[in-house]
């Protein structure tokens, strides 16, 4: 296929956010902010850097102190954390990019050693599998407390208040993340949601709180078209979740109540793309595709031929890339030209300083036509 035929380095145009191209920056926890949430001043560099993505989605972002699970990563609560986020929106705009910013409660994943000694919450007290990332490193997930009925009202706003400083912040919308086995998708799945109030039980109880959070959301930018949803039917891990018992019926479901709230994009964790395409994990994602209203963006080990064959087919609108921005700040260029990636070492994903962050240089060809880093 031809660069210039190729539907993945053509623009689109998202509601009222026109993109450059079809590439996706997805959301990358590189836990580099201070203990108060802060994002570090080479933040800026870092998604300045990426600025030829189509979209960036912002690191996971806390919404409150209650929502931390991971060690140093950054918030949208206080002041401070708008103002560093300020920074980075100001200059992904100065690049002519496009940013929402993903916004975050762990729930369960967390460790009371990152709430003063406070137990997580979650739709119910079940114990998840795998270690959390304290300061003082890994330590074994807990088992959460069920948060409370009259609770749930308190964490919606929250979620509406992290909305709000978003667009206090610069960025041009939000991404609800309610996958990956964190706050929102422990309430959606019958595994993990073991309540009996009108959270719990039925699929129309166990979509209340997580569509209560999205339309805060929705209601903080004044409508849906600045606002996406995250979402992994198929995802198991961190905390080794079992799946729901009706993966199919309750996320059909879940996508019809996005839909009533005018959501711009989902942003959807597939099964094992490479190896499975349209029925991955047992799970129709096309007819989820199909059901969606708005813009599909596909993720989950896309490489540049499977995100063409997505878009060309009309399985996808949008693909999103993870690891490969991490150590290809030009990823966009780079799939254009062929260019070769660069993988980035595990020991940089998370923590320390700038040092495999935002130092990653940008392919370049020499006048003689060999080519270096």
């Amino acid at each position: 296929m031809s660069i210039e035929m190729s539907l993945l380095f053509r623009d689109y145009q998202m509601g009222p956010l026109h993109l450059r191209n079809r590439i996706v920056m997805a959301p990358l926890t590189r836990a580099r902010s201070t203990r108060a949430g802060v994002a570090p001043e080479y933040a800026v560099d870092y998604y300045e850097q990426r600025t030829g993505a189509g979209l960036i989605i912002s690191e996971a972002t806390n919404i409150s102190p209650q929502a931390i699970g991971y060690a140093y990563t950054p918030g949208i609560w206080s002041a401070p954390q708008v103002e560093s986020w300020k920074r980075v929106t100001r200059a992904v705009h100065d690049g002519g990019g496009v940013i929402v910013m993903q916004l975050w409660h762990t729930g369960r994943i967390s460790h009371p050693d990152l709430h003063s000694g406070a137990v997580p919450v979650s739709a119910s007290a079940i114990q998840p599998g795998g270690d959390a990332f304290t300061y003082e490193g890994p330590k074994r997930l807990v088992t959460p407390r069920a948060v409370e009925t009259r609770e749930i009202p308190g964490i919606v706003e929250d979620y509406g208040h992290a909305a709000e400083n978003a667009r206090l912040a610069g960025f041009d919308g939000v991404e609800v993340h309610s996958a990956n086995n964190y706050l929102l998708e422990q309430f959606i799945r019958d595994s993990t949601n073991k309540r009996t109030d009108e959270y719990g039980g039925s699929v129309e109880n166990r979509l209340r709180f997580p569509l209560a959070a999205v339309r805060a959301a929705v209601d903080a930018w004044d409508g849906g078209d600045r606002v996406g949803v995250r979402i992994s039917p198929t995802t198991t891990s961190p905390g080794e979740t079992p799946l729901d018992s009706d993966v199919m019926g309750t996320y059909s479901q879940y996508i019809d109540g996005l839909n009533a709230l005018g959501v711009a994009y989902i942003h959807v964790i597939e099964g094992v793309t490479r190896e499975t395409r349209d029925v991955p994990g047992g799970v129709d994602f096309l007819t989820l595709r199909r059901r969606f209203r708005g813009t599909y963006m596909a993720n989950n080990r896309y490489d540049k031929e499977l995100a063409e064959e997505a878009l060309e087919s009309g399985r996808a609108d949008l693909v999103s890339f993870g690891r490969p921005f991490i150590t290809n700040p030009d990823l966009v260029e780079r799939l254009r030209s062929g260019a070769p990636l660069v993988d980035a070492p595990k020991e940089t994903y998370y923590g320390a300083d700038e040092k495999g962050h935002s130092d990653w240089p940008e392919f370049e060809e020499e006048e003689n036509g060999a080519q270096k880093r």
